[in-house]
């Protein structure tokens, strides 16, 4: 089996990634367990499980919404620690929305989360190797996906109306999740940004054996929530 190489131009580039990855469940722990990488650019930090890592995600957001924050990690002695080695607890998909900065709302900070931002919180395979590159090198033990109330793309995921240039792939995207939504049609919006949380998260471990092998083995945790534009608060939604 092609083993994983990191190293090239101070980044890590994994090399046959998905046909490493696209064999049996041992052939994708041995791939994992075999990835090498230089410590200097790349470490793994195992000191949070996956529920603690939940836990730190949500009072952070608690302390946010109580306008509390600690701004952690913040310092010049932080990017000094973090400039040649990252090693974020957990990793967000959210929505590219300018009024859903992650580390803010968590109250996290530099070297802390692995941040995938795109309209939409939608899984396209680009996101999916991100969300897999964190999972598997990074070894980040959370996997948030993050919709927000009043999301744009889900907006236009509903009305289903045309949109110029290459909006259409955003909203082709959600309208599965939308298609799953049964209800009263006043809320269709809020119903289907909760819908679509679920519905992304389902393909992602649909498409993905090296984060559904990594969940079974319990070094890995994927949920879905809600942020509030009006409360700042972040709630569970899977």
């Amino acid at each position: 089996m092609s083993r994983i190489y990191g190293l090239v131009d101070g980044s890590i580039r994994r090399r046959n990634f998905l046909q490493a990855m696209g064999g049996m469940a041992g052939g994708i722990v041995g791939a994992i367990a075999g990835v090498t990488w230089n410590p200097a650019l790349a470490r793994a930090d195992a000191s949070l499980s996956p529920d603690d890592a939940l836990e730190t995600l949500l009072r952070g957001n608690q302390r946010f919404v109580l306008h509390k924050p600690t701004y952690p990690h913040q310092s010049a002695e932080r990017l000094k620690e973090v400039a040649l080695s990252q090693h974020p607890f957990a990793t967000v998909l959210s929505c590219a929305d300018s009024r859903v900065p992650v580390e803010i709302l968590f109250d996290a900070g530099v070297g802390d989360l692995f941040d995938i931002r795109v309209a939409g919180n939608i899984v396209s395979p680009e996101v999916l190797g991100s969300l897999e590159y964190a999972a598997a090198l990074l070894n980040t033990s959370l996997i948030m996906v993050l919709g927000h109330e009043r999301c744009g793309a889900v907006t236009a995921a509903v009305q289903d109306e045309p949109v110029p240039g290459s909006i259409g792939s955003l909203v082709k995207a959600i309208k599965p999740a939308v298609g799953r939504v049964k209800g009263n049609p006043a809320d269709l919006v809020e119903q289907a940004v909760v819908e679509n949380v679920r519905y992304q998260i389902e393909r992602m471990q649909q498409q993905s054996p090296v984060l559904t092998q990594l969940v079974a083995d319990g070094k890995l945790k994927i949920v879905g929530g809600r942020y509030d534009l009006d409360s700042g608060k972040v709630a569970i939604v899977t």
